[in-house]
Parts: C-alpha cells; sequence; structure tokens
C-alpha cells in the first residue's frame, strides 16, 4: 500500500548555489516514487514557477506553488546592522490562484521593500496577503524554532498564537524534520508540545536541497563555489550530512513511525493545493484611442494608411494587399493593441529627436510596421517576409524589438512608465548558467586542484562564438581530452563533477533590454525582483510569454548615438543637414571603401575577420552587405567560399532546378536566409507561407519527424481525408523527385544555420550609414566614434591612429573651444581636425563641464586662466579639475609651460574663489577697488619646463591615453614590422583568432615597461610580472624565472622592448604573454646592433627602403589603384612600387610615375586604404 505523502519543503537550482536539484530531477524521481503532488519552495523567491508548473503538469503531478520566504526580526523597513541582519524562515504554499497572487504579492515586498541581505516581509505582509495560502513553520531557522532553541518557550508560544491568528488554525502547520541533527530533536519535541496545547496539525517535511542522496558531495561542492570556499577547508558552510535529499514516502515514514499523521497531512494539504497558470490568454496592455476612434484596429488601419501614402508616391495592388493581409492578420490574432503601443513609444522616441534604428530582427518583414514608421526598410523591396515575423498558423506573442541611442533609451522607458503605470512595466531577469570552461574552472578551485592543471583541462574544451559545447560533446569530439580523463583519476573526477554542475543557474541579473508592459500590476501574474536599482519580472523572457505578457526589447545601440552625433557634427562645421534616412544606398565610393577594408568604426563590419571577409567578397551593392552580416557566423561560414567563386565568377552558379534561380539568384546560387527556405516551399511545392514557416522552424531545433514527414509532403503534396489537395508537391509543380529531393536534402541540412534576413537587412542599413559617413565625412564621423568611447582608452588610441592615417589631425582640448563630446575644426586651407572633448578628462564630469561650456557662451572667450576661474561657477570646477585641464593642453593657447601653470594654479583657484566669498558677502577685494589691477592678469611661478617624456606622461595621466606624441614614434616601423600582435587585438576573443594567434600561439609584442613587480616562487626562483603600454593600450607579461634570470637588467621602468614568447587566453579574455625572450627594441635588427627604423624621415630613409609592396588579393581590386595613384603622386621618388595579386600569385612593378619617395604619412594612407599587412617596405 502506497503511504499518502507529499514534499512540502524542497530547494531547486533556483535557491542560488545552494540547491542541486534540478526541477526536472525532482518531477520524475516524485513521479518515480508514486506520488502525486510535489511542492517548489526556494528561498525567498519565485524563479522557478512556472518551469516547475509545466514539468509537473506534462508528468501528471499536481505541482504545489510555494516559497520558503524571509522573516524580519522586527518589521521589514528596519535595516540595522547585527539587529535585522538574521531573518527566520517560513514556508509558504499557495492552496489556490488567489493564493498564488498574494505569494506574489509578498514575495515582490521582500525584495521591493524589505530587502536587506535578503528578501524580507513581516508579520504584517503576512496579514495583509494571507488569503490562500497555506503556512508550516519551517526548519530550525523559522521563528518557532528558533525561539525554542533559544530557550524562549514562552515566544515560541506567543508566536505559536500569532500566526494562527494571521493564517488561522486550518492555514497553519507545524513542520517538523529529522536531518539526524540534535537541534531538530530538540525543536521536535516542543513542537509536539505546541501542536496537542493548540490543536495544529503536523507537517512532516525533509529539506530537500539535491535529489539523490548521493549528490551530496555535488551539492557540497556547489555550496563550496557560492561561498568561495574549498572542500578541504574545516570552518566553511556546510551541511551536517547527506539526509537532505528527496526520501521516498517509505523513508520518510520509517523517520517518523510515531506520527504518521504528520505524513498524511502532507497529502491533505497537497490535496487542497490547486494553483493553475493561463497559459493561452494575453494580457496586452491597452492602448487609449483618439477621440473618434473605438476600436484599436480602426486607428491602425488609419495609421497604415497614412504612412502608406508618405512612403509610396504610387499604391500598387502589391502594396494594397500586402497590407490588408498583415492588417487582416493582426486583428485577427488579437495584436491590434500591441502595434498602437509600440508605434506610439517609437513615435514618441522620434518626436523627440531620441535616434532610433531603422529595425530590428523579423518585425523588418512587416509592411504594417513600416507604414507605421515603426521600422524603416521597405519590406517588399528586398523581399522580406511577414510569416517570418507573424505567422497566422502558429499563434505566439509579436516580437518587436527596437534600437535607441544608447544615451537616451532610459527616457523612453521612463515614457512607458509614466503612460502605463509603475506597477505595470518592469525589466526583466536573466540568469547565467555554469558554461563548460566555467564550470571546470569553478569545480577545478573548490577541489584544490593546481590552477594549471584545471586551465589545461579547461582549454580543452572547444570555444566556437556564439555556440555552447558541453563537456559531453567536448569529450566526444576531442580525442586529446579524452586521453587526460582515460589516463588521469583527477582529471577523470574533475570532468564529472563539472557536468553535474554544467547548465546550473548561478545567478540572477537584468537583461539587457526587455521590458514587459502588462494590462494590469505586474503582481498579478508575476512576482518581481530586485537587482540593485532595477525592478525585474522573477520569470524569464520565455515564461513571460507563456504567461501571454508581452515582452519587448528597449535596445540601446552606442552606433545609433555615433551617427546622430556624427550628423550633428557634420551640420556644426560644415552646415550641411544630411537626412541619414535619405541617403545614396548605391555609392560605389562606400563600397570601394568597405571592399578596401577600412572598416573600422563601421557597424558589425569591423572584426578583423569581417574585414578580411569584406576584402574577399568584394561587396558592389546592399544586398552583398546583407549576406556578409548573414554568413558570417558559425555554420554559414562554411557557404561562404561558394558565394564568393560564384559571386565572382557567375558561371560558377549551379541551380538544382531552374525553379530556384528567382529565389537564390539574390545571393549568386547559394541558400542564405531562412526567408529563401520559406520561399522554395510555397513556390516549389506549394505550401503556405505560414506553413512554410512552421517546417523552417522544426528544421532550425533539427525536429526529425517533422522534418521526413514534411520531406515527403514537399515532394509528393498532400491531401486531405475528402481527397482535396492541400500542398500540391513538387513533382506535381513540375520539379523531377530527384531533383526535389536533392533540395530538401539541401534545405534541412542548412536551415539550421539560415539568418534572418529582415534582421540581416535592417542592420545593414546602419552599417552602411556608417560607412558612408566615414566615407563622405571622416572627421565627424571619426569624432563621433571616439565620443562614444571616452571612457575606453583603447579604442580611442585606435580611433586616433586610423585618424593619423587618414590625415586628420586630433587636437588636444581646449578650455575656449572643447564641448563635452569631440568635435570637428575645419582650417582655412580645408584640412579636417578634431577636437579632443573635455569629457576625455579624467575627474572633469558633467558638472564643470556644463559650468565650463555655460560660462563660455555667456561671458565670452577666456583670455588667461584667472579669466577663466573668474567667469567658471567655483563650486564646479575645483582645484584638481583646473590642474588636470592644464595637464591635458586645455590652457595651451596661452602659450605658457604646463610646469608653471600647475604650480600656481592652485593659489589663482583659492584666490579667485575667496575674492568671490567677499563678494558675496559684501565685502570689496583690493582687486575691486583698482588697487592691485596688475595681478588681475595670470601671474605664474617661474619653473623649469616639462621635458618631453614628462609632458606626455602627465597628459596621459589626465586623458588615459598619448595625443601629442607618444615615446614609441620613433619606433613604429619596428612595431609594424617585427611585431604580430598588439593590445588594440586583445578586446575579442574572434579577431585573436582570426588574426591566426591561437591559444598557446608564437607572438612578438614590443611596448614601454609600464609596470614591474617581481616576486618569489616556491622555490625562492624570481620572476615577474610587468604590463607592457605599445601605441594602443596596455598587455600583461609573465616572466619565469629561467627568462628573468637572462633578462632582468632589461627589465626597467619605460624601457622599451620586444618580447618574442607565447599568448595565454582563455574564455574570459584573461590575457597574458609567457615571455620566452625579451631584447631591447632599438637592438632588434643588424645582429643585434642598434638600427635607425625605417620608417624615420630623413635623407637615409629613401635608401634604406628598396621597395613599396603593395599587395591585394586579386585582380577584381585592381579598381583600388585608382583610389591610390592621386596619393602616390603626391609623394614622387625613386623607390619602386610593386603590385601583387595574391589569388593570381602575380607581381607587378608600377608605371615610373609612382616611384615614391619614403614618407611615414604615405604608409599610413596606404595602410588605412588596403590594411595594415597589406603595404610593406622592402
Amino acid at each position: 500500500m502506497t503511504i499518502p505523502f507529499t514534499h512540502l519543503h524542497v530547494h531547486s537550482e533556483y535557491s542560488l548555489l545552494d540547491g542541486f536539484g534540478r526541477i526536472s530531477d525532482y518531477v520524475q524521481t516524485a513521479k518515480e516514487m508514486g506520488m502525486n503532488a510535489l511542492a517548489l519552495t526556494d528561498h525567498g523567491v519565485l524563479f522557478g514557477g512556472i518551469e516547475f508548473y509545466k514539468a509537473c503538469v506534462a508528468r501528471g503531478i499536481n505541482p504545489i506553488i510555494g516559497c520558503e520566504v524571509y522573516v524580519a526580526p522586527r518589521t521589514l523597513l528596519d535595516k540595522e546592522a547585527g539587529k535585522d541582519s538574521r531573518p527566520y524562515h517560513l514556508i509558504l504554499l499557495a492552496e489556490n490562484n488567489e493564493g498564488y497572487r498574494n505569494l506574489s504579492k509578498i514575495v515582490s515586498k521582500g525584495f521591493i521593500d524589505g530587502f536587506y541581505y535578503k528578501p524580507r516581509i513581516d508579520h504584517d505582509t503576512l496579514r495583509r496577503y494571507r488569503e490562500g495560502i497555506i503556512c508550516l513553520s519551517a526548519c530550525i531557522a523559522g521563528e518557532i524554532p528558533r525561539a525554542v532553541l533559544e530557550e524562549q518557550p514562552a515566544r515560541a508560544e506567543a508566536l505559536c498564537e500569532t500566526y494562527i491568528d494571521i493564517f488561522g488554525k486550518d492555514h497553519f502547520f507545524l513542520e517538523i524534520q529529522d536531518h539526524r541533527l540534535s537541534k531538530e530533536a530538540k525543536v521536535r519535541e516542543f513542537l509536539f508540545h505546541l501542536a496537542d496545547k493548540y490543536g495544529i496539525g503536523l507537517a512532516a517535511t525533509n529539506d530537500c536541497h539535491y535529489v539523490r542522496q548521493d549528490d551530496y558531495e555535488a551539492h557540497d561542492v556547489l555550496l563550496c563555489i557560492g561561498t568561495g570556499s574549498t572542500v578541504d577547508e574545516t570552518d566553511r558552510m556546510r551541511y551536517a550530512n547527506d539526509q537532505f535529499y528527496l526520501k521516498s514516502p517509505e523513508e520518510m515514514a520509517a523517520m517518523f513511525p510515531d506520527h504518521p499523521e504528520a505524513l498524511a497531512n502532507t497529502q491533505k494539504i497537497a490535496d487542497r493545493c490547486h494553483v493553475t497558470f493561463d497559459l493561452e490568454s494575453a494580457h496586452l496592455p491597452k492602448f487609449e484611442l483618439p477621440e473618434g476612434y473605438t476600436e484599436a484596429g480602426d486607428y491602425v488601419r488609419h495609421l497604415c494608411e497614412a504612412g502608406l501614402a508618405k512612403r509610396y508616391d504610387t499604391i500598387t495592388p502589391e502594396i494594397r494587399e500586402r497590407m490588408d493581409y498583415e492588417l487582416k492578420t493582426i486583428h485577427t490574432m488579437g495584436f491590434d493593441d500591441y502595434f498602437l503601443v509600440v508605434w506610439d513609444f517609437i513615435h514618441y522616441a522620434k518626436t523627440h529627436n531620441i535616434p532610433v534604428g531603422p529595425g530590428r530582427g523579423s518585425a523588418a518583414g512587416s509592411l504594417a510596421a513600416y507604414a507605421l514608421d515603426i521600422t524603416t526598410l521597405d519590406p517588399l523591396q528586398y523581399n522580406l517576409l511577414f510569416e517570418r515575423f507573424l505567422n497566422p498558423e502558429r499563434v505566439t506573442m509579436p516580437d518587436i524589438d527596437c534600437d535607441f541611442c544608447y544615451e537616451r533609451r532610459q527616457e523612453v522607458i521612463d515614457y512607458v512608465i509614466r503612460k502605463y503605470g509603475k506597477d505595470r512595466v518592469a525589466q526583466i531577469i536573466t540568469f547565467g548558467t555554469m558554461a563548460a570552461r566555467g564550470a571546470v574552472r569553478d569545480v577545478g578551485r573548490v577541489l584544490g586542484i593546481p590552477y594549471a592543471q584545471v586551465d589545461k583541462v579547461a582549454k580543452e574544451i572547444p570555444m566556437r562564438p556564439g555556440q555552447s559545447v558541453s563537456i559531453h560533446e567536448a569529450i566526444e569530439e576531442n580525442p586529446d581530452l579524452k586521453q587526460m580523463a582515460d589516463s588521469d583519476a583527477e582529471v577523470r573526477r574533475l570532468l564529472a563533477m563539472s557536468e553535474k554542475m554544467e547548465g546550473l543557474a548561478r545567478h540572477a541579473s537584468t537583461h539587457a533590454a526587455g521590458v514587459v508592459i502588462s494590462d494590469a500590476p505586474l503582481t498579478e501574474y508575476v512576482p518581481l525582483y530586485r537587482n540593485g536599482d532595477a525592478i525585474t519580472t522573477q520569470y524569464t523572457m520565455n515564461l513571460l510569454e507563456d504567461l501571454g505578457l508581452i515582452k519587448m526589447d528597449f535596445l540601446g545601440l552606442r552606433t545609433l548615438t555615433v551617427i546622430a552625433d556624427a550628423v550633428a557634427n557634420i551640420q556644426e562645421s560644415r552646415g550641411i543637414a544630411v537626412d541619414i534616412d535619405h541617403i545614396d544606398m548605391h555609392d560605389a565610393g562606400v563600397y570601394e571603401m568597405i571592399a578596401s577594408g577600412d572598416c573600422l568604426g563601421v557597424f558589425q563590419l569591423e572584426s578583423r575577420g569581417m574585414i578580411a571577409f569584406m576584402r574577399e567578397l568584394q561587396p558592389q551593392t546592399f544586398e552583398d552587405i546583407i549576406a556578409g552580416i548573414s554568413l558570417y557566423r558559425p555554420g554559414p561560414m562554411d557557404q561562404i567560399p561558394r558565394y564568393i567563386a560564384n559571386k565572382k565568377d557567375p558561371e560558377h552558379i549551379a541551380y538544382t532546378h531552374e525553379a530556384l534561380r528567382p529565389i537564390l539568384n539574390v545571393t549568386y546560387g547559394c541558400m542564405v536566409y531562412q526567408e529563401q527556405v520559406m520561399q522554395i516551399f510555397r513556390d516549389l511545392a506549394g505550401f503556405s507561407m505560414g506553413r512554410s514557416d512552421l517546417v523552417r522552424r522544426a528544421m532550425s531545433k533539427k525536429k526529425s519527424e517533422v522534418m521526413d514527414a514534411e520531406g515527403e509532403v514537399f515532394i509528393h503534396g498532400e491531401r486531405d481525408t475528402d481527397g482535396q489537395v492541400v500542398v500540391p508537391g513538387a513533382v506535381a509543380k513540375g520539379i523531377p523527385e530527384a531533383a526535389a529531393r536533392r533540395i530538401y536534402e539541401e534545405m534541412k541540412d542548412f536551415a539550421k544555420y539560415a539568418f534572418n534576413k529582415s534582421h540581416a537587412a535592417a542592420y545593414a542599413v546602419i552599417a552602411y550609414q556608417t560607412a558612408w559617413l566615414k566615407r563622405h565625412y571622416p572627421a565627424e564621423f571619426m569624432a563621433a566614434l571616439m565620443s562614444s568611447v571616452m571612457d575606453n582608452e583603447k579604442k580611442i588610441s585606435q580611433y586616433i591612429d586610423n585618424c593619423k592615417r587618414r590625415g586628420i589631425r586630433v587636437l588636444l582640448p581646449d578650455v575656449n573651444i572643447s564641448r563635452r563630446k569631440f568635435s570637428v575644426e575645419i582650417n582655412a586651407d580645408g584640412r579636417e581636425n578634431v577636437r579632443m572633448g573635455l569629457g576625455a578628462i579624467k575627474g572633469l564630469g558633467d558638472k564643470p563641464i556644463a559650468a565650463i561650456v555655460n560660462a563660455r557662451q555667456t561671458e565670452g572667450a577666456f583670455t588667461g586662466f584667472r579669466d577663466f576661474c573668474e567667469k567658471v561657477d567655483s563650486h564646479a570646477v575645483n582645484k584638481k579639475a583646473a590642474a588636470n585641464l592644464i595637464l591635458a593642453g586645455a590652457f595651451d593657447f596661452l602659450g605658457i609651460d604646463r610646469a608653471r601653470m600647475v604650480l600656481g594654479s592652485d593659489l589663482i583657484v583659492q584666490q579667485v574663489a575667496e575674492e568671490k566669498q567677499d563678494r558675496l558677502s559684501g565685502q570689496m577685494s583690493l582687486l575691486d577697488m583698482g588697487e592691485l589691477n596688475a595681478y588681475k592678469g595670470d601671474t605664474f611661478p617661474e619653473a623649469p619646463p616639462f621635458s618631453k617624456a614628462e609632458k606626455l606622461a602627465r597628459e596621459k595621466e589626465v586623458l588615459g591615453l598619448y595625443v601629442s606624441g607618444h615615446p614609441l614614434e620613433h619606433y613604429v616601423g619596428i612595431l609594424s614590422s617585427e611585431t604580430n600582435l598588439n593590445s588594440g587585438m586583445m578586446d575579442s576573443y574572434e579577431d585573436l583568432l582570426a588574426s591566426g594567434i591561437p591559444d598557446g600561439g608564437r607572438v612578438t609584442v614590443g611596448g614601454l615597461v609600464d609596470q614591474l613587480k617581481v616576486q618569489l616562487t616556491k622555490t625562492n626562483a624570481q620572476m615577474a610580472f610587468l604590463t607592457l603600454e605599445d601605441l594602443y593600450g596596455r598587455m600583461e607579461v609573465v616572466v619565469f624565472p629561467r627568462t628573468y634570470d637572462r633578462s632582468r637588467t632589461l627589465l626597467k621602468s619605460d624601457k622599451p622592448l620586444l618580447i618574442r614568447g607565447r599568448i595565454n587566453y582563455n574564455e574570459e579574455m584573461n590575457i597574458s604573454i609567457i615571455a620566452d625572450q625579451i631584447l631591447p627594441i632599438d637592438q632588434v635588427r643588424n645582429g643585434g646592433r642598434p638600427s635607425p627604423s625605417v620608417n624615420n624621415t630623413g635623407a637615409d630613409a629613401s635608401k634604406r627602403v628598396r621597395s613599396l609592396v603593395l599587395a591585394f588579393n586579386d585582380f577584381s581590386q585592381k579598381r583600388l589603384l585608382e583610389q591610390i595613384k592621386p596619393i602616390l603622386r603626391r609623394f614622387p621618388g625613386e623607390i619602386p612600387v610593386v603590385l601583387y595579386f595574391a589569388h593570381e600569385q602575380k607581381k607587378f612593378k608600377a608605371d615610373k610615375r609612382l616611384w615614391i619617395r619614403f614618407d611615414q604619412a604615405l604608409i599610413n594612407q596606404l595602410k588605412g586604404i588596403l590594411g595594415e599587412d597589406r603595404v610593406k617596405l622592402r
């Protein structure tokens, strides 16, 4: 006979880093044990509620939604150290839907109002939201048990009476547990007494933190990961034994033989608990219609008709048919209000000059969205499909993601909050999980395995950008890892334990863009969570959609800010108003620039791998850019060689059947887009577009049963039960069966990688816009680009270098000219300069900058330093800020050395501040009385001027980088020719791979010793850690004892060095160079003798350079010569120019009229066009 029992105290992985049990395992095990119900009661949260509910329903088990809440010692508003930092535990179970809503409100209040180390609630909260909730007194950390353990029996009884008063006797149970702990035994005896005295029911539970008894070790490892300890530490958090698992009813009965009613009560409680989630209805916010409209659909149509009239000169039958179809679908699926909500906040942003992206995701395929100005890309022109966005045969929530200027994104969110109510709008939670490599590192640390060994194992797990490789998959595909596991028991244990941790939730955070908007207060549907200042839902994005809540992505896109700033710069510097949404999309110069690889700062195209791809692709049309963005990803990359070959020689294009030509001709016979797969189903086999999308999704998710069935339908068609044709099939439409089968197999193989063309097209618009700006207004664009990364010194260094190559000077800040952001100045001779913004100066925040700009605008230019101090608010610009302005060169226009100004600035700042104070108090200073007019000018003490090195060092101190010069400027040639790695290549794992530098690969780096730390190894040998600064930033170098002994005399601060060794990097981009050889940079050539760089200008430079070699991919790049010839002609000389075409392996010597004299400006310009590695001096 089955013993009636239900587990009512269960912690899953969502009791973050304290619960090891996965929800699916708990539910499966409970089912196998014959239980008909199960509760989930994670610590303070309902994170797993919906996932648990769905898993239970799928297995035929009654889900009990609960939570082990934290009760504040006093009130939830009391947050005093010592008194309020040890909250009590309490189990709350939702008896019905009202109980779930109240539990949601209780848990939300704990985070929003009561959070103090833990999300805490109090008795008043419980009293307010008690309806529909069953309460258990919890484990020995509960309020009543703790009173018992603290020898306060009277208080325990009083608390018992309080909980009876709050919940009633039939909704409050005393929870008894037995994990073989002496404290529990003491508590149990008193709880038996309370049960008898007050007539309260007992409920037997086990405090489950893992599913099976043998999971104890894994749970202990998880605890150590969470607390930062190791398993060998004695003084750490640990569970007393292995009894905290999901015990069978028989095991539970054996623990409480004298109290069978305690087990029976758990089943009675379970039988009373019935919570259901509505996974069918939608809870869309209602849009308030303007006067004259009663139906949302009518207003949507009105706006769309007006939009069409603006978008198209002539509304063709094709446009009319498409619009009517979309509006009908939107209305039938109940999404009229949704479109109005999105239209409204996009309209708000655009009318408030907040930059908005052209579209994102599949929404760009909607003509209605285009007419509503939600998107700005014509879906008909680029053959974008509405059904990829909204499929009438697959009822799911629509998903319109929106990009906004990253500086003003919050304004749009604030507008939505004001419009729909603070209680109906929230951001969305996301969970960080333990990935394979991270799990290995975490577990290795916890088990005390040496770091080097753990690192070696972790790095054998393949890394693929955008893809996760599991430990199991890594062992299957990497024989080296398998061999390590087979031959080493410690590695085997490490991998086995890591595999158990893999995929577990590690922490909660806020989704970067997700916002949910509801038709009622959100706590009616979901609990809320606090993450710092952000209030988020406790359910993730997909689960919110299951509940019928609408989520939208409000993304902050830095590039939109760059575009807006560049357009503003053009207006400011040239008086030209650029309409970036109506530029020429067929500009040959733009495509030539992209094809040349000059893509630094160009959206989506600036990674090293993408630059190389663009050089190979040689894009000539906007469709090429769309395809490039779609192809440059894992999986589709396999299509790149075929795509390029077909593009260069259309004779190579072969179609399995001519019916494919109109679909694939735009991509040179290659399948690239999801939309193409859908079109093939529709046009070749007669599928509806909705069904085509369903099959495409099945293919992408590798649903083999669906794919096999639909494959036969694709080939031979389908009839209904009445014999009527539903789908004709490819054969019936004239395609031979063998060809149809080949086409289907190719689609099946490719669909899992196919990209959403709507998204690629929308982002290609931004890519083209940034490229257009860089091509036609490079100074204005680079100024905007640098303004967007003022906090990223490495990026700014790269962009300044790019400016120099283009002949654009980057000028230091100037208090009379600079704004907060970088700006453009054009000299009388037409030369373009970029002026650094005041925001680039460290320690100068928005308030001082605003004070400086405001004073300059209202009182005129500053004539001196004292005049500056007089005009600017002294409270805004203090002594430190003033000194930083001087060191940054912002007062260089005065012609006084910075050393003197810094020495005297503090006194002047103080004097002026005191004079201003005197005036406020009614006193007149000597200056005001005209007694000491001579002192009204700038008087600085005498001081020796800064050396060039010191001037640059101080400049870097306040700007974060060298601007007016660089200590390595004499070694640019050596660094260019001798190194294969610089710090600018270290921001991206993909960039390192694209550079052909694998982890452990040989590298040569060069730069100045910036910081040096020498320490002893375990064997008392000396080694060093040094920071090397190159032209773009810093990198870390490790010098082990043998290399250190050979090179110790070279390791001095500011010493320029060339270092050869191996690169060491991991998935977290912790990069270091392991040095093998260290050389003085000026002794690299000529057998160790000092040698001047070929990049030094001077009479001897041209004698040392025998030729200039310019490398091209193939003959198709010959048109770049037209761009290069005028540059070569500006530097006439006797050095031959050699043209090398790699694909054809041909070399040609250029016409003598194009021979050059050596000049670094020439080399920089050529590298800017052809690429760093395409210009060589021989």
